[in-house]
């Protein structure tokens, strides 16, 4: 494993726990030896977590639609930024360039990320490892939904599973590294 890729906010969130915790992931990412991909903006999660690892001298791969940056938003500072048509360009790009995924707290866009790693995961379009960063509780409904998916006939239960879940940014790490993907055909 080379490049983890983390999906998160452009928010800060609610008081200061997430952004320490992504100071904290960044910090974790680099002492791991690894380098960061995400999504290549400057603010909230994303920014801290871009700095973070920057500031331990780790490497970090932004990948942003040409349309956000136009918000000026972009990080101007990674060590790569590559500009994309779309939504779907940045996604395939980092499924890509990565080799494991995280999703720290975030919005909309942060569950639609993990939940299509999660999904080419299921339908064996990759063999990467996705985890959730389970800071202050935050994903404990989700989780607890995904289960109730499994137990209703909608998921098998093999495939939540595969979502690993993880409180602090070492145990997330150390998952991603120890895990080892199993498939489990979705159909059937």
């Amino acid at each position: 494993m080379k490049y983890i890729c983390v999906f998160c906010g452009s928010s800060n969130g609610l008081g200061d726990s997430y952004m320490e915790s992504a100071r904290k992931l960044g910090g974790a990412i680099v002492a791991g030896g690894f380098g960061l991909v995400y999504g290549g903006a400057s603010v909230g999660t994303m920014g801290a977590i871009a700095d973070s690892v920057l500031q331990a001298g780790g490497q970090v791969t932004g990948v942003i639609p040409q349309s956000i940056a136009d918000m000026e938003v972009a990080h101007t500072g990674l060590t790569s930024l590559e500009v994309v048509a779309d939504m779907h360009q940045r996604k395939a790009r980092m499924m890509l360039l990565s080799d494991g995924f995280i999703a720290m707290p975030g919005g909309l866009g942060t569950l639609e990320e993990i939940f299509e790693a999660l999904t080419w995961l299921q339908l064996g379009f990759h063999s990467k490892p996705c985890a959730v960063l389970n800071t202050n509780g935050y994903y404990d409904k989700l989780l607890a939904f995904l289960d109730h998916a499994s137990q209703q006939g909608f998921a098998k239960q093999g495939h939540v599973e595969q979502m690993m879940r993880a409180e602090t940014p070492e145990e997330v790490i150390k998952m991603l590294v120890d895990h080892k993907v199993s498939f489990e055909p979705k159909l059937g």
